[in-house]
């Protein structure tokens, strides 16, 4: 038997399960989406109509917007301060907890601070700034804002470690090297950290773009998508049409879509960290 054959032998077991638990439910979504079915009785071909469909109505596309600036809180927020914790005091594994705590429970939990007696509106009245208190949750004007805090805080240990190890792996003699040249700190942090963890902050942003874009259990336990759509994220539609409103084609074009707004995320900051 040749090495070549004896590592196929070894991976197509692999390769196995992946296609019939990853490719075919795929391929499957992407045939449900040109139809229109209830999952039970028979369907009707209704070709890109149901893409039409969720591109065109509000209430549908207002899902993949949220999606999207839930990017922005999820992977922005927690890199940004991973990076700044990683420079400045190396942040040690106990910030991972949160990563740890289920995201059931760590919605449940979000929700009794962010009510309207909550702990958070409490520390605001403690000090002056009682004016400002809401139900975070509950107000359609910062339940998704109020949603992006809870992803941060959930992920920003996480990037912190990544990142406090791809300092730690740096040459000290790049950092002498520019102070040489009359660098100072932000020129040092500039031209020599934020370069050399490129690949750190590449990883961070994937994982936690994705963990934006597959939301659910977070939504679904604090806000079920209100007030009034404010919260809906595509997972928690694709539910909800599938589900409760029996659209099955309809659901998996939404579906389709989400996986294609996964890719155009996370394929360019690939290609950038390398």
């Amino acid at each position: 038997m040749t090495p070549r054959l004896a590592g196929w032998l070894f991976v197509l077991p692999a390769l196995a399960v992946y296609g019939v638990f990853v490719l075919r439910p795929l391929a499957l979504v992407a045939q449900y989406s040109l139809y229109r079915w209830d999952g039970v009785g028979p369907s009707t071909w209704v070709g890109w109509d149901n893409y039409a469909a969720v591109l065109t109505d509000p209430d549908l596309r207002r899902p993949l917007v949220n999606a999207l600036l839930l990017v922005v809180a999820f992977a922005g927020g927690p890199v940004v301060l991973g990076l700044a914790l990683a420079v400045v005091v190396r942040p040690g594994p106990v910030l991972v907890l949160p990563q740890a705590v289920p995201p059931v429970a760590a919605g449940l939990a979000w929700s009794v601070l962010l009510s309207s007696t909550g702990a958070v509106n409490r520390a605001l009245d403690a000090v002056g700034l009682g004016g400002v208190t809401r139900a975070w949750l509950g107000d359609s004007a910062t339940a998704l804002a109020a949603v992006g805090v809870i992803g941060a805080w959930a992920l920003v240990g996480l990037c912190a470690l990544l990142l406090s190890a791809g300092v730690r792996r740096l040459d000290p003699a790049l950092y002498e090297a520019a102070r040489l040249d009359g660098a100072g700190r932000w020129r040092e942090f500039r031209a020599v950290t934020l370069p050399g963890v490129r690949r750190e902050i590449g990883v961070c942003v994937v994982v936690t773009s994705l963990a934006a874009l597959s939301s659910f259990d977070v939504v679904y336990v604090t806000t079920r998508g209100g007030p009034g759509g404010a919260t809906a994220v595509p997972a928690l539609e694709v539910f909800h049409l599938a589900f409760t409103q029996r659209e099955v084609g309809l659901a998996s074009a939404l579906a389709v879509l989400l996986v294609v707004l996964v890719l155009g995320v996370v394929a360019p900051v690939l290609r950038w960290s390398r």
